[in-house]
């Protein structure tokens, strides 16, 4: 895939916006489901926890898009 801007309505948006929001809804839920089974009492810091798990997603989206050609 080429990362080349997206015309929305007119408004250029860059791929990776789309991607974040997308990594975020997925960081949502894994978040809910952690959560969910109480394993957020045992990590140290929660908030860091959560925007790992962000980026990790978010990097393994960009580099499964990536990889597809």
């Amino acid at each position: 895939m080429r990362f080349t801007d997206i015309n929305v309505f007119g408004v250029y948006i860059a791929p990776i916006s789309l991607l974040m929001v997308v990594a975020w809804f997925i960081a949502i839920g894994l978040r809910r489901v952690v959560a969910r089974f109480g394993l957020l009492n045992y990590v140290w810091h929660p908030a860091l926890f959560s925007f790992s798990i962000y980026l990790i997603v978010l990097c393994s989206i960009t580099l499964w898009i990536a990889g597809r050609n």
